[in-house]
């Protein structure tokens, strides 16, 4: 393969681990958040995330409790709801801040990011968590602070990741020919979906899971050979 200009990567499955996501992160805001909105929830910002769970719930919440019940049962069911994203983001920070959790990078994802880092490769990232959850992991990183490393970041405000027109909006956004630009990602969806933008893919298959072949497969990054 020749060496692309840019790298996108997801981040649950491909640099991280998903028992991380589904062990730490999503219980401790199942945990943390009822009462981060209680606290909170008259807040400009928090507010308006609130109203967004009302037009995305499709109904009118009766107070904070009902709201709260929502955004406990999408953590559940594992909903890319964009203000869910938001609000976990919040609640994350304070455990990160706080030394109570730090985010699990792959070491192999680590050392293969800083080589294309170095090698002038620019690199991205693109996660359903928000931006602001994405940079908490990364900033936080069992191997310390890795944003140094990224251009830049995207979740789903520009876009579900099973849709060709997001990976379109990223091209657009990073200003880069579609040939140019490699998307890594554990789930063939997404790979279809950027597929169809015209991006290079490679499906990072950490559990073994190789799929029907249409895409090349590794995996760990240490697979990766430009």
């Amino acid at each position: 393969m020749n060496r692309p200009t840019a790298i996108v990567t997801d981040i649950e499955g491909t640099t991280s681990s998903i028992e991380f996501v589904h062990q730490v992160l999503f219980p401790y805001a199942r945990k943390a958040l009822p009462d981060f909105l209680r606290q909170h929830q008259h807040e400009p910002g928090i507010a308006r995330l609130l109203r967004q769970v009302d037009v995305e719930s499709g109904a009118t919440a009766d107070g904070i409790e009902q709201r709260i019940a929502t955004l406990l049962r999408w953590i559940v069911e594992d909903r890319k709801a964009t203000p869910l994203k938001a609000l976990q983001g919040l609640v994350w920070e304070h455990g990160y801040q706080s030394g109570d959790f730090t985010g699990h990078v792959y070491e192999d994802a680590v050392r293969r990011l800083r080589e294309w880092h170095d090698a002038g490769i620019a690199l991205y990232v693109y996660s359903s968590g928000s931006v602001k959850a994405q940079q908490l992991l990364f900033g936080n990183s069992d191997a310390g602070d890795l944003r140094p490393l990224f251009k830049g970041y995207f979740d789903t405000r520009i876009g579900h990741k099973r849709e060709p027109a997001a990976y379109a909006a990223i091209l657009q956004a990073i200003a880069l020919p579609a040939d140019d630009v490699l998307f890594l990602s554990d789930v063939p969806e997404e790979l279809a979906a950027a597929t169809s933008a015209g991006m290079r893919t490679i499906l990072v298959a950490r559990n073994g899971f190789i799929g029907s072949g249409q895409y090349a497969c590794v995996h760990d990054f240490d697979g990766i050979i430009f």
